[in-house]
């Protein structure tokens, strides 16, 4: 067994002792009990199985999810397949899978289009982790970097093509910076962890950048990996290469910091629940959908705005009734304080607030099965 795999074994188990001392209350909420008032894990008994697909940068913590909720629901089973937001959402639309996991909301012609297939209700996006985006790079040399919007903008859309070219010499002041040629890496397949880095620099580059938010690379040509291991996997193996990546996958590669104002400011899971808590929610939106329209430009101290909040996207309602009370289920443990606390503790994500968590629980408590 791998550290890592230890390290998922041993959160499991924690789960499930924790469970043990549970006081459930004498109500029953869509066969969910009440948690006691310490916020631990909430009690289910549930049976069956019920499948999710989507974003790669939440792998880590859904296998923590997915394994501590079967410890509490020996009966029940839940399965995620990381295969990018966009193609979890594709999956969804086509009632392929229970959920998605996507590292951003669903558009306005997805929400329309999720009307079929949610039975006449609607799909909604619950906030469940909230995580850094990386710069990702690996430079002989130099393990410490500061990069601009602009000068980020510069090297990905390919008008910066060295490291030791001016913009980032002005960004790095006394840094010896070789003249090694800069390879930029992307997504290859649809990514919602590349919506948020192509809204970043549509909302901070200016001029520099030049291109709209898209989980679509906007380019064509330049090196690129499939998912986030994908990635981190070709920055990992050449010298001159920077990428993005949710931070819990950055590993041994260096990171860079970015302007915000006027300070420089390292990737933290504090720093990015600070960018998401003054951003507020996208309008238009059905009433449980928590969709967050993220402010890209705060200059908030310690804020780290280049931040992505993956969303559990659900049905509100569900043709089977079983599988409405096992995602309801599933979606009560992910947003609870052992939920999150597992996700913290394994890929260093930042904890839903208070405030979002109660949200996302009365979002869950509207789903149902169609009747």
């Amino acid at each position: 067994m791998n550290v890592r795999t230890r390290k998922i074994a041993v959160l499991a188990a924690t789960a499930l002792i924790g469970s043990l001392g549970l006081t459930a209350c004498s109500g029953n909420d869509g066969g969910v009990k009440k948690a006691d008032p310490a916020g631990s894990a909430p009690v289910a008994d549930l049976s069956g199985s019920i499948a999710g697909s989507g974003a790669s940068s939440i792998e880590s913590a859904t296998t923590a999810w997915t394994q501590n909720f079967k410890a509490l629901n020996p009966q029940a089973q839940v399965t995620y397949d990381a295969i990018g937001s966009g193609k979890g959402r594709d999956q969804f639309l086509a009632g392929g899978v229970a959920f998605a996991g996507s590292d951003a909301a669903l558009k306005p012609e997805e929400i329309e289009k999720a009307k079929q297939r949610c039975f006449g209700g609607n799909a909604v996006d619950i906030p469940v982790y909230i995580s850094p985006i990386a710069i990702v790079f690996k430079l002989d040399g130099v393990k410490e970097l500061n990069l601009a919007p602009a000068t980020l903008a510069g090297i990905f859309n390919g008008k910066i093509t060295t490291w030791n070219d001016p913009a980032i010499a002005a960004d790095n002041p006394g840094v010896e910076l070789p003249a090694t040629a800069i390879v930029p890496v992307h997504r290859s397949d649809k990514s919602g962890t590349t919506e948020n880095f192509t809204e970043y620099l549509s909302a901070t580059a200016g001029d520099a950048w030049g291109h709209k938010a898209s989980g679509t690379w906007p380019m064509d040509g330049g090196q690129s990996g499939e998912g986030t291991s994908g990635l981190i996997s070709v920055v990992e193996g050449g010298n001159g290469t920077i990428g993005y990546a949710d931070a819990s996958k950055a590993g041994n590669l260096a990171t860079a910091k970015i302007k915000v104002g006027d300070a420089w400011v390292g990737h933290s899971a504090e720093g990015a629940a600070k960018a998401v808590e003054v951003s507020p929610r996208v309008e238009g939106r059905s009433e449980h959908d928590i969709a967050l329209e993220l402010d890209r430009k705060t200059t908030e101290a310690g804020a780290y705005p280049l931040v992505l909040v993956s969303y559990m996207i659900t049905c509100d309602t569900y043709e089977d009734a079983n599988n409405a009370e096992l995602v309801k289920g599933f979606a009560k443990y992910v947003v609870s304080e052992a939920g999150q606390k597992a996700s913290q503790e394994l890929a260093g994500s930042a904890p839903l607030s208070e405030k979002l968590r109660g949200e996302a629980d009365k979002a869950i408590d509207a789903i149902k099965a169609k009747g």
